[in-house]
């Protein structure tokens, strides 16, 4: 072990040994003269042995070198950093070290300069904690600028399928493609030979096909069906023309089969979530990076149901489905905006871990970390909050409210019996904690309102007068639904069913959030007031128009007309450019021989009409 460890307090003169020095070892004088005297030396720090020589042994200021000589105690040069609160207190004595003594305005404390890097977690203790009167806590000490919140980087025109597109863009779609079209081709090459299935009609997808089925996706949440059949029923109850019209159904069924994300080869298998990790990270960087949240933002827990077998499946009984994957989510409170979130996997969840915060505290400073310093407002519910976290949120300029748990370490004491209606307040000079007595319980813990009461929208039946809350109450019941409003909201026409691959619902689930931040910045773009299946259908007619699709083709008969690989091979060439084929494509097409005859007796090729 070193002895070369920089010295803010004397105690910290030796790691091996403690050494005071009492205020009758060294007059102040001498105390002088031996600073003196580093501030001619070299500016180095020095090693405990040579502090201690120069302290109880050296009267000879020659026992060490020196650069420069003529300099007095006044020179600008500063001291080593070792030496820095030894010049700040002249005289040290047996009790604090960094307390220094005025006898006009009794004792301070000398600042010591923090190192730089992450701020340290300072723990709250319960014994700080007083009976608070008309108190209001300081807050984050930082104005927040609402002049820069909003849509960052907007498109030209603010259809619904370009702001649908500043988060799924068309290279995050082409990847999707690539891989699809990658996995496809290899399940090809695992069918036996001689077998004929539904993948033996596969063709290569391309971007245009790709939108348009994420399309039918979409619009498959706002009719709703049973089965996926159904879909391309012919049962006059039943039928729907318009999907058949732009994908038959073992097209379809085809690309649902094959959709894939992720080379396996280029993959960490040691992430959980390594089949969908990179269009994971593309999305939630898209959120981040397309919307500044304005000052309140909220942090809570939101569940995708999932009942199948999967290592990071949570059971949260308060959720509306119990079973499934867990993500902890950051809403922008004035929009309802998803800012970022992160999948729950276990100890291999993506979250920086910090000493003295746990996992609840954790996951809020992993969220939080683009927007601290900027003086935002956080609410949590009881399973982040703790005076320890609000405390370190308060130290980088973020306000913090919510309720609870008073078995927290760091809370103050309560009462255990109070009547309906009383209140006590207790604050600890930065900090301001609640216990209300209404149906129940209620216990609150801010940083940003004051210890005072205020009126409700409600009124008393019994006396008829409007009921009486704490503020910080009212501004939590205001402010902490954004992330169950954002699941309720694509409740109603989700487009995830139900499926093998956990990974493909939770595609289907991330889309809806894409398209929920879509119809955020559509809103906020173009101020117009659509509801939202309004706008979920608008955008599904604009990405049809906007990537059209040939006339369907009977696969299964087109293949069976040209069983030979020159006849697949340009099949294949011209399904790869369905918008426009080249050249090259059409003369690939028109090269094929003529099989068909037609009424006049003249043979002609059925996929000449595609030319067309």
């Amino acid at each position: 072990m070193g002895l070369r460890a920089p010295l803010t307090c004397i105690h910290h003169l030796s790691l091996n040994t403690s050494i005071r020095v009492s205020e009758n070892s060294i007059s102040e004088l001498e105390y002088r003269r031996r600073i003196n005297m580093f501030t001619n030396s070299r500016r180095r720090e020095l090693t405990d042995e040579e502090i201690r020589e120069i302290f109880f042994n050296s009267d000879d200021e020659g026992d060490y070198n020196t650069e420069s000589s003529g300099s007095d105690s006044d020179s600008e040069e500063r001291l080593p950093p070792n030496l820095v609160s030894l010049e700040r207190n002249p005289e040290l004595g047996e009790g604090d070290d960094d307390v220094e003594e005025n006898p006009e305005e009794g004792p301070s404390v000398v600042p010591c300069s923090r190192p730089e890097g992450p701020v340290p977690v300072e723990e709250v203790r319960s014994s700080d904690w007083r009976t608070a009167v008309d108190f209001t806590p300081p807050g984050p000490g930082i104005e927040f600028d609402s002049s820069i919140s909003g849509v960052q980087n907007p498109p030209e025109t603010p259809t619904a399928v370009n702001c649908f597109k500043m988060f799924l863009s068309v290279e995050t779609v082409g990847e999707i493609v690539e891989e699809t079209n990658r996995y496809a081709s290899e399940q090809q090459g695992k069918t036996a030979i001689g077998v004929i299935g539904k993948l033996s009609k596969w063709v290569p997808a391309c971007l245009n096909e790709v939108y348009t089925f994420l399309a039918i996706a979409l619009l498959m949440g706002l009719v709703r069906k049973s089965t996926l059949r159904e879909y391309w029923s012919t049962d006059p109850v039943l039928l729907t023309p318009f999907f058949a019209s732009v994908f038959s159904q073992d097209r379809f069924l085809n690309l649902l089969r094959c959709l894939h994300f992720v080379n396996p080869a280029h993959a960490d298998t040691r992430d959980p979530l390594n089949k969908i990790r990179n269009v994971f990270n593309a999305l939630t960087s898209a959120f981040k990076r397309s919307f500044i949240p304005y000052k309140d933002l909220c942090v809570d827990e939101s569940l995708m149901l999932w009942k199948g077998r999967l290592g990071f499946r949570q059971y949260i009984p308060s959720k509306r489905h119990r079973f499934g994957i867990k993500f902890f989510v950051l809403c922008d409170v004035v929009t309802g905006y998803v800012q970022d979130m992160v999948i729950y996997t276990g100890a291999t969840t993506s979250i920086e871990s910090i000493e003295g915060l746990g996992v609840s505290g954790s996951v809020v400073m992993t969220l939080l970390a683009p927007h601290l310093g900027k003086g935002h407002v956080l609410y949590v519910d009881n399973w982040y909050s703790s005076p320890t976290l609000f405390q370190h949120l308060l130290h980088q300029g973020t306000g913090a409210c919510g309720t609870v748990r008073l078995n927290r370490r760091g809370m103050p004491t309560f009462p255990k019996k109070m009547k309906r209606g009383e209140v006590t307040f207790r604050e600890n000079g930065t900090q301001l904690a609640v216990k209300w007595q209404d149906k129940r319980d209620v216990n609150f813990l801010t940083t940003v309102h004051p210890s005072s009461m205020a009126q409700s929208a409600r009124l008393d039946h019994f006396t008829g007068e409007p009921k009486v809350k704490p503020a910080c109450v009212l501004d939590y019941n205001k402010k902490m639904g954004a992330v169950d409003r954002a699941d309720m909201i694509t409740s109603f026409v989700d487009c995830a069913r139900k499926s093998t691959k956990w990974y493909k619902k939770l595609f289907f689930h991330l889309l809806d959030t894409a398209v929920l931040n879509a119809y955020t910045v559509h809103r906020k773009l173009s101020e117009e007031r659509m509801p939202y299946k309004d706008f979920r259908l608008k955008l599904v007619k604009e990405l049809i128009q906007e990537h059209p699709l040939t006339p369907a083709i009977n696969w299964r008969a087109t293949l069976h007309q040209y069983p030979t690989a020159a006849h697949r091979e340009a099949l294949s060439l011209f399904c790869a450019s369905y918008r426009s084929p080249g050249t090259e494509h059409k003369a690939a097409l028109q090269s094929l021989p003529l099989h068909h005859p037609t009424q006049k007796g003249e043979k002609t090729n059925p996929l000449h009409v595609l030319l067309m």
